[in-house]
């Protein structure tokens, strides 16, 4: 196994981490915990497609897990925020939606000996969808200061940045549903011919 592919893997072994961090109250700081172990799961997928194109290690597992690790860590995140009441389950069903609707399409491509590497609304509904989650974070990591005592934080702060955070989260969502529509479009000869 080479290089980009164990930092694929690593990003998703990170997940559990992820969201025990997130959720486990009892973990003090739990949101910055969160932050940095998202932050470095991000980073694998920044560094493992830069390391595959440019020493030539592109493989077709690459190309079908390394989406696959995203989606993991995205929804685990979402999924989270609606335990944590920051988004509704709405949301998570578009999300989810696209996702399914998008790996069967891979899949029905596999089977056609094709893969289907990630196009450019792809990749940026995906760093979308990682802006958010970051942006989330931080301020939750803020509430959660201000809770402690550490600072006293003026009275308009928190609503603007629960603003903040819907109004991140949301354009995420339609970024993910427009790619959606865009994918199912470009790829739709696969749906059409599968037998």
């Amino acid at each position: 196994m080479n290089l980009p592919n164990k930092l694929t893997l690593l990003r998703i072994i990170l997940v559990p981490f992820f969201v025990a961090a997130l959720l486990i109250t009892a973990i003090p700081h739990r949101f910055i915990i969160a932050l940095l172990i998202f932050s470095a799961a991000s980073i694998t997928d920044m560094l493992d497609g830069k390391i595959a194109r440019k020493y030539n290690m592109v493989t077709d597992f690459g190309k079908f897990a390394d989406p696959l690790a995203d989606k993991i860590l995205v929804i685990s995140a979402f999924a989270c925020f609606i335990d944590l009441r920051i988004v509704n389950s709405v949301f998570i069903i578009l999300v989810l939606f696209r996702e399914f609707t998008v790996t069967s399409i891979r899949l029905v491509a596999a089977e056609s000996g094709k893969v289907v590497a990630a196009n450019m609304w792809g990749k940026a509904k995906t760093v979308s969808q990682m802006i958010a989650i970051i942006v989330v974070l931080i301020n939750c990591y803020i509430q959660q200061l201000s809770a402690y005592g550490v600072f006293t934080a003026p009275e308009q702060m928190f609503p603007i940045m629960n603003i903040v955070n819907s109004a991140l989260l949301w354009i995420s969502a339609v970024l993910t549903v427009i790619s959606g529509i865009i994918y199912i479009k470009d790829n739709f000869k696969f749906i059409k011919n599968a037998k």
